[in-house]
């Protein structure tokens, strides 16, 4: 990643710089240790990547707990300056993910 590094979540919320992107990825991979992107597609313009699959995982790690693994389509714009990423924006329906947290909250 850039210094000046920017992610773009499937909302629409923007977090801004290297250091903060990296707590949050540590935060995301403890909610969904397995996460995973799967890659099908691939389009460079210069600068931008384009890409298209899937992504998933699992709630806490916890496989066997049925409802809890998701796997949705999912596509990512990524724009590289000098060989690292600069920005990284997620394009998915995240209903799912999200449906799997909140039901956590209320057990």
């Amino acid at each position: 990643m850039t210094d000046d590094h920017a992610f773009i979540d499937s909302q629409g919320n923007e977090v801004s710089g290297k250091e903060k992107m990296r707590t949050g990825w540590t935060g995301y991979f403890q909610l969904f240790p397995d996460y995973k992107i799967e890659v099908t597609d691939i389009f460079v313009q210069e600068d931008t990547i384009a890409a298209f699959g899937f992504a998933g995982g699992t709630f806490m790690g916890g496989k066997d707990q049925k409802g809890n693994s998701w796997r949705l389509p999912a596509s990512w714009k990524a724009v590289v300056k000098n060989e690292k990423i600069q920005l990284w924006q997620v394009y998915a329906d995240a209903k799912i993910p999200y449906d799997i947290i909140n039901k956590s909250k209320k057990q």
